[in-house]
């Protein structure tokens, strides 16, 4: 009888000793938890060498693609076909996402001699790039909300 009289409060003293962090973090998500997510699927990922970089950028034109200009980078391991993955996003808004197959896991987006890309890549809204790099416009990505699944379809050279 006193130990189900305790039960109750011992929950409340763990969720009060929780730091808020805890309480808002989601098993799998990489970045800065917070109560805004977005899971990704990746399409077309031809190994399961190295690690598939989700790039998250805000809504702000010229940051990105530029050195220094994402809010956070996660990494998940690459699967072959479809890769899976989730990112904090630090409040519902406008962002966009770019990312591409580390297949060698050094942490960087190669480049061949020339400059074009070594490794396969993609963007949010899976807009074309025959013509280079896509606007900022076409790979602008509303998440309203938590739970949200986008679709990016990986390209190779």
């Amino acid at each position: 009888m006193i130990l189900k009289a305790l039960y109750p409060a011992a929950l409340v003293a763990a969720s009060l000793a929780a730091p808020a962090s805890a309480q808002l973090a989601r098993p799998g998500c990489t970045g800065k938890p917070s109560a805004t997510w977005i899971d990704v699927s990746v399409d077309g990922v031809r190994s399961s060498q190295g690690l598939v970089a989700i790039t998250l950028y805000a809504d702000k034109p010229r940051k990105f693609l530029a050195r220094g200009g994402s809010l956070y980078v996660g990494r998940v391991p690459a699967r072959e076909g479809n890769t899976t993955g989730c990112i904090f996003v630090p409040k519902p808004g406008v962002y966009a996402l770019a990312i591409y197959h580390d297949e060698n896991a050094d942490q960087a987006f190669n480049r061949t001699a020339i400059g074009l890309p070594a490794e396969g890549y993609g963007f949010s809204n899976n807009p074309s790039t025959l013509a280079g790099l896509p606007s900022f416009k076409s790979v602008r990505l509303s998440i309203p909300r938590s739970g949200l699944v986008t679709r990016i379809r990986m390209k190779y050279p």
